[in-house]
């Protein structure tokens, strides 16, 4: 077991030094927000109290080392092996001792699955994830679509059924009558890596208590910081361990020598993307692309020789994500979206981006 008074070393460290660190763009004590698709920079740090809160998707502020561990994808022991590594702290370590449990736990993580709201440990130094996929699994064998979730996908989305289908999207309902619209992510081989958990209820809340706008007419991407205030949960919840990285990466291996594979941001662009009739992979955020995917990314293009695109965002982050990833793959094409459309759902739901003909989705 590591010393409390090592640990307090860790927790004392400036939160905002360890956040740049770690590859995130600080300026005025803000951030955009790595744990969702934030276009605003949600993410406040806190000096005097060393913390740092998203108002849009945490319900309470975290530390340095819960920041590290969600950032990395660690569990509590190896986040904190990282930052003393990273700020030359020694550490006395138990190695009998192996369950994060044992070092006091820490806060924030309401991240609810299924019929669960219980959390699973993050992945642990090795780079591998002890997110428990057998305890989720079976909420995808058999999807199931409620109200609230037919209505988002198929009425306000135009989301294609086969698609839908494909990426196995289902839903549940909260003890609290919350509808959540819960997304599995796979690895190429079709494994079960990570799960996020979308608040279907969270722009209708906004409504009625007089955000002044139709649930139709707001996107669900466009969020102010300190909006999650006025909400009884988050508008993502991710079961804690998962690897919510690339998505969609089953398709990869539907690919053929010199085929099209579009990378859009964020699963909704993705689900558009497909409906469209194209292949398609999506990165959660312009903040959210680590080394880990940069490297799928180039693997995937060397190993199936693909052409990749991009309709990027009509935003500096979304640009940025673009620059990012033509660094990595020269041969990103892109592409313009027309004046009005601030990303490809959008473009999609115009009608633009409609397949011709009986055009299947995923070309399956």
């Amino acid at each position: 077991m590591m010393e409390k008074y090592e640990i307090q070393k860790l927790r004392e460290l400036p939160i905002e030094k360890v956040a740049k660190e770690m590859g995130m763009k600080v300026e005025h004590h803000k951030a955009l927000c790595p744990f969702h698709d934030d276009h605003h920079a949600s993410l406040t740090f806190n000096k005097n109290k060393n913390s740092c809160r998203c108002y849009v998707c945490m319900r309470s502020s975290i530390g340095t080392i819960d920041l590290a561990m969600r950032y990395l994808g660690k569990d509590f022991p190896a986040a904190c092996r990282w930052l003393a590594g990273e700020h030359q702290i020694q550490l006395e370590e138990d190695s009998s001792s192996e369950k994060s449990s044992s070092f006091g736990g820490s806060s924030g993580r309401g991240a609810s699955s299924g019929s669960s709201s219980g959390d699973s440990s993050s992945g642990d130094d090795s780079g591998k994830s002890s997110f428990d996929a057998s305890r989720y699994a079976r909420f995808f064998e058999h999807p199931w679509l409620n109200q609230a979730a037919r209505r988002f996908l198929f009425e306000e989305r135009k989301i294609d059924w086969r698609v839908v289908n494909w990426c196995r999207l289902t839903s549940w309902t909260d003890k609290k009558g919350i509808n959540w619209l819960q997304i599995p992510y796979f690895d190429t081989d079709g494994r079960l890596i990570g799960i996020q958990n979308r608040n279907l209820d969270y722009k209708k809340k906004k409504s009625s208590s007089g955000g002044g706008s139709s649930e139709g007419n707001v996107s669900s991407e466009e969020k102010n910081p300190g909006e999650e205030k006025e909400q009884d949960a988050p508008r993502f919840r991710f079961p804690y361990g998962a690897r919510c990285s690339i998505y969609n990466l089953p398709v990869v291996k539907r690919l053929k020598p010199g085929e099209r594979l579009f990378i859009t941001e964020g699963c909704s662009d993705c689900w558009a993307m497909l409906s469209a009739g194209h292949k398609a992979i999506a990165i959660p955020s312009a903040t959210l692309l680590k080394p880990e995917d940069k490297q799928l990314l180039t693997d995937i293009g060397k190993l199936y020789q693909v052409e990749f695109h991009m309709f990027p965002d009509q935003d500096v982050p979304g640009e940025s994500l673009f620059m990012q990833l033509r660094e990595m793959l020269p041969q990103l094409v892109h592409h313009q979206l027309p004046p009005g459309c601030k990303d490809f759902s959008e473009y999609y739901l115009l009608g633009a981006a409609a397949p011709s003909g009986s055009k299947e989705p995923i070309n399956k």
